[in-house]
């Protein structure tokens, strides 16, 4: 198990301020972190815990956790894993990475690991990432929007990539978000994308200011969402798009949890209702 001390580059807890949608890395990684710490969890992520104590910040801004960020971040693994598994030299870009502690987890997971890492993200969080969490040759960073394509510069496409949107696009602009995806299927033909969106309903609770998980913390608006048919139907309005799954978040802690999960991806009434978890393979 890692400690803080592995972690960060001093003794000292360092403090970190962050704000509108960046403040976000904090709640995720608090959400991983915490389900981490459990005799149970869902998922292992030692270098979240250490990040954490590392962080001069009062996380209990935030109120209560569950599972869904963390099952969530398992999911994005479960799917790097996949592909990396054909293609062991990939490139996995994180966009808009924010404090996630991805490679580290597939790092562990993937014997003799070969696959080079770039996180683009806002030099704010960038900063915050250089300070606090370890270098390694495997991996680079561009402190940058994601919707600054000149990072695909930086990416050889010879051994595959694999994009990870993980939190982002519901924060953009509709075109903002259709116009990325549609630039990475230009530039990546072999790649994969994957990305998670609300439903309709939560985004537009989100924009009137509606969402909360505490009474000190306000969810940021999320302008972006597609339904579970819209996004299939990137296959058919965005060119170099070949193919469109639907995925499901992997199995998480509870019978009545998963009964509920299992039931609402087998009725379709929920297909417009429930939030989407889409892989997009480029052609």
């Amino acid at each position: 198990m890692l400690d803080s001390m592995s972690v960060a580059k001093d003794s000292a807890r360092q403090q970190v301020v962050l704000s509108g949608v960046s403040e976000t890395a904090l709640l995720t990684l608090n959400a991983r972190a915490r389900e981490a710490r459990r005799d149970d969890p869902v998922i292992d992520d030692p270098m979240a815990i250490a990040l954490v104590d590392s962080i001069d910040f009062d996380f209990t801004k935030f109120g209560p956790t569950g599972q869904d960020m963390a099952l969530r971040a398992r999911a994005f693994d479960t799917q790097a894993q996949s592909y990396l598994a054909q293609r062991p030299s990939a490139t996995v870009v994180a966009l808009a990475e924010g404090l996630q502690t991805s490679f580290w987890r597939l790092d562990a997971a993937i014997t003799d690991s070969q696959f080079r890492w770039l996180t683009v993200d806002l030099p704010p969080i960038i900063d915050v990432r250089t300070r606090l969490l370890p270098s390694s040759p495997r991996v680079s960073a561009c402190a940058q929007s994601a919707l600054d394509y000149s990072w695909m510069d930086s990416i050889d496409p010879s051994g595959g990539v694999f994009i990870t949107a993980e939190g982002l696009l519901m924060y953009l602009q509709p075109e903002q978000a259709l116009g990325l995806i549609a630039q990475c299927a230009k530039t990546f033909p072999g790649g994969q994308m994957l990305f998670d969106l609300p439903p309709a309903w939560f985004s537009r609770v989100s924009r009137y200011g509606g969402l909360r998980t505490s009474l000190r913390y306000k969810v940021p608006p999320m302008p972006f969402s597609l339904s579970v048919g819209q996004a299939a139907d990137l296959a058919n309005t965005v060119p170099g798009v070949r193919a469109v799954r639907d995925l499901r978040l992997p199995p998480g802690r509870g019978v009545v949890l998963n009964a509920a999960v299992s039931f609402v991806y087998r009725a379709r009434f929920f297909d417009q209702l429930r939030p989407c978890l889409t892989l997009l393979e480029f052609g």
